[in-house]
């Protein structure tokens, strides 16, 4: 009963950040706002909360495929690197654990429906042995995808506190060079 409850509570967690986030980009045709410009558009007329809504908005990248680098250069052009980096990775860090949560208390099942087929291909050929530098190493090549290991790490025997500490020092390099970028667009 009291897993049960756990999961419950992680689906309206999920269902706040969602609904609080996605609900404004959707347009007056019903889809999400296209441009990268409409998403830097909504972060600026949130004022002083727009970095908020940065670092929800790669919160909700765990759970939503969609660019993230679109989110890193709107915080490098409106934030500069230092506040940009620091948001962007924030809400990274907040969505990979999100994502890592939900994979252990769901499970495989759960974390193959959440992927395509291409994605599950590489789970059932990827297995992460528990070594910090496996994960670091994954995330720093980046073509293996950001919540593919979020995903994948949680159904490994690896404990939090080396998944968060590698998630962390792993993906600082592209974000910074991802909001770097933004800032120079």
């Amino acid at each position: 009963m009291h897993r049960s409850f756990q999961i419950a509570g992680c689906l309206l967690l999920l269902a706040a950040i969602v609904g609080g986030l996605v609900l404004p980009l959707v347009g007056h045709g019903g889809g999400l706002a296209p441009s990268q410009a409409a998403l830097s558009d909504w972060v600026r007329d949130l004022g002083p909360w727009g970095g908020l809504g940065i670092i929800g908005l790669m919160v909700v990248h765990s759970l939503v495929a969609f660019p993230a680098e679109i989110v890193a250069f709107i915080a490098g052009r409106l934030y500069g690197v230092v506040w940009g980096t620091l948001y962007v990775w924030i809400g990274a860090m907040i969505g990979a654990a999100l994502a890592f949560a939900l994979a252990r208390m769901l499970g495989r099942s759960f974390v193959e429906s959440m992927l395509p087929a291409s994605a599950r291909e590489r789970l059932a050929n990827w297995s992460v042995t528990g070594s910090p530098v496996a994960l670091v190493t994954a995330r720093l090549i980046p073509l293996i995808a950001f919540n593919l290991i979020n995903y994948a790490a949680g159904l490994t025997k690896i404990g939090w506190w080396t998944f968060l500490w590698t998630t962390g020092v792993g993906i600082l390099p592209l974000t910074i060079f991802f909001v770097y970028l933004g800032e120079h667009m």
